[in-house]
């Protein structure tokens, strides 16, 4: 993903920062998912970003909103943290023919009902259908989504 947006956005500089250590993040609590997030947020801030985009849905889906409302602020209100679960929403009505999908996701993720409110926001005629997959981010990670 990283190396298609810098194709398309070439003029910036990107860092990026992966968890690895401490993923997947889906089955933590809110608050140990909020402290990763916050640590990584402010790491990615001490090397001069001034926006962070949160490419994981767990992260963006408990974490985002008291960034955005309670730390941002007091921090450096000019400094920017946008997740993916609110873009995805947004255009996701158009991309859907039957008007019904699936979301699978993290437990985290699915139990935030973040999805299911966002979309339904945007799009009210279409029917999400939400089922967590706890190891489809370690089989994704580990090249193994194609494999029996």
């Amino acid at each position: 993903m990283l190396k298609n947006i810098r194709k398309k956005l070439p003029q910036y500089d990107y860092f990026y920062l992966g968890d690895n250590a401490r993923a997947p993040y889906g089955s933590r609590s809110f608050e140990t998912i909020y402290q990763y997030t916050w640590e990584g947020v402010q790491k990615l801030f001490s090397f001069g970003c001034s926006l962070v985009i949160l490419a994981c849905n767990t992260a963006s889906a408990k974490a985002l909103r008291k960034i955005q409302q309670e730390n941002l602020p007091n921090f450096d209100p000019q400094k920017r943290v946008l997740g993916v679960i609110r873009p995805t929403s947004e255009i996701i009505g158009s991309l859907t023919k039957t008007k019904h999908i699936g979301i699978l996701a993290t437990l985290g993720t699915i139990n935030s009902h973040a999805y299911d409110l966002e979309i339904a926001h945007f799009s009210p005629e279409v029917q999400v259908v939400s089922e967590a997959c706890p190891l489809l981010v370690p089989l994704i990670e580990n090249g193994e989504y194609q494999t029996p």
